[in-house]
């Protein structure tokens, strides 16, 4: 039985981002960031990398004056924006205003995602960044929470 609990707790471990673990999360927030884990590899790294690393070239301009999906990890910028910001970008998408192109650089996810969803992928998000980031992250999301429908 011991042996058993031993592996269970390191598959815990091992899908659960250290931050998350060390900033003292609750069994809610816990959940909620493995659930955003999965959704984020599911529909967001195969842009923005399996760990939030970004594409190489992240702050070079394409042909089409769009810059590739940047990185969501601590050598980002995703951190600088609040809760709410984040959660507009999700689920309306996002395009560069320097695009040559009408089409959104970053697709929208409203149709795909439901607002609790969207929510938890940036609760996972959270865990990528330093505790600095995180704090100031946290302050900017006091002026700009989550919306009322994430729940």
């Amino acid at each position: 039985m011991h042996s058993l609990m031993i592996v269970a707790t390191a598959a815990v471990m091992s899908t659960v981002p250290v931050h998350a673990i060390a900033a003292g999360a609750d069994k809610a927030d816990v959940q909620q960031v493995q659930h955003g884990r999965r959704i984020y590899q599911q529909y967001c790294a195969a842009c923005h990398g399996i760990k939030g690393e970004g594409k190489p070239g992240w702050q070079q301009r394409d042909e089409l004056g769009e810059l590739p999906p940047p990185p969501h990890d601590a050598t980002g910028h995703t951190w600088k924006h609040a809760d709410g910001m984040l959660y507009k970008t999700i689920r309306d998408g996002w395009r560069d205003p320097f695009n040559k192109t009408k089409r959104l650089t970053m697709p929208a996810f409203a149709g795909v995602l439901a607002p609790g969803e969207i929510r938890d992928v940036v609760k996972y998000l959270k865990t990528l960044w330093t505790p600095e980031q995180r704090r100031i992250q946290r302050e900017e999301s006091q002026k700009k929470p989550f919306p009322p429908e994430t729940g």
